[in-house]
């Protein structure tokens, strides 16, 4: 299993970093694909305050010199409710690869990173057909035969995220975002979202941010704002205050403990900051 941050000395697994820790597992079910290729449906609870949007996630993770491992995380929400969704998770690992050339993997967006990288990407209706493929049971009586099938929805899956993300970038139509048509300014704010996701116990403030991604301020806040949809201080809040929900539930610890441990000035701070986002006092998910 492979696992990305930590929450008080436990590692958050992947499907957790995909929901932001705001579901609960009801049940989970794995689907055999090949011995380079593991699938997984998880059946989750989300939390009414803190609904995920329904969007994929691309991981990926070099763990050595030509190397990869890479996971795709797709949410799908129920038709019967709002906070029961399924988690599906298709990791390729780094035999998955070895059958293509080295040259040919660097050259593409995301494998040219040489380290971790996460990207969201659209889910299109034809990644929702090969899901429901991907987890359906064969009609075939042959296991290889199936295993081919799933092999083939699974390869499929990665060729349309990567479509998405590496699809040509349309300029924003808004005179002062036209910088984000060149592809080495978009990088600088994806730079930032990183170095934000990275220290949310340690939030930078813009000057900060501007001066490690090299790219001026006001530039910065405007491409930011294009493509997370949310000012700096908002994705930083929200980051946060997910963190602090998680904090919360956990035995012996305090709103000053959950306050102190996220950077937050005083309590009433925190709780203010909280309660914006959640509609609740930090007090009401204490153990």
């Amino acid at each position: 299993m492979i696992h990305i941050g930590t929450v008080k000395g436990r590692e958050l697994s992947i499907a957790e970093r995909f929901l932001n820790a705001s579901g609960r597992v009801s049940t989970t079910a794995q689907l055999e694909v090949s011995n380079s290729v593991t699938a997984e449906r998880i059946d989750v609870i989300l939390s009414e305050d803190n609904i995920p949007e329904d969007r994929g996630m691309l991981y990926l993770y070099p763990i050595g010199d030509n190397q990869y491992c890479l996971q795709l995380c797709y949410l799908e929400y129920s038709d019967t409710s709002d906070t029961q969704a399924t988690v599906y998770t298709v990791r390729y690992l780094p035999s998955f690869f070895d059958q293509y050339p080295a040259k040919t993997l660097s050259a593409n967006q995301p494998f040219r990173f040489d380290e971790t990288t996460e990207q969201q990407f659209s889910v299109c209706a034809q990644a929702r057909t090969l899901l429901r493929q991907l987890e359906s049971s064969s009609t075939v009586t042959s296991a290889f035969v199936q295993s081919l099938q799933r092999s083939e929805a699974a390869m499929h899956l990665l060729r349309r995220a990567l479509e998405c993300i590496t699809a040509p970038f349309t300029t924003c139509q808004v005179p002062a975002c036209r910088f984000l048509a060149y592809e080495s300014e978009r990088e600088k704010i994806v730079s930032a979202m990183k170095i934000i996701e990275e220290n949310v116990e340690q939030p930078h403030t813009i000057k900060e941010l501007s001066r490690k991604v090299a790219m001026n301020e006001c530039y910065l806040k405007k491409g930011f704002k294009a493509i997370a949809g949310r000012t700096i201080h908002e994705y930083q809040q929200e980051l946060r205050i997910s963190q602090a929900k998680v904090l919360l539930k956990q035995d012996g610890m305090t709103v000053t403990d959950v306050a102190n441990t996220l950077g937050y000035s005083s309590i009433s701070h925190f709780s203010t900051a909280f309660k914006k986002i959640t509609g609740m006092k930090p007090c009401e998910l204490l153990s």
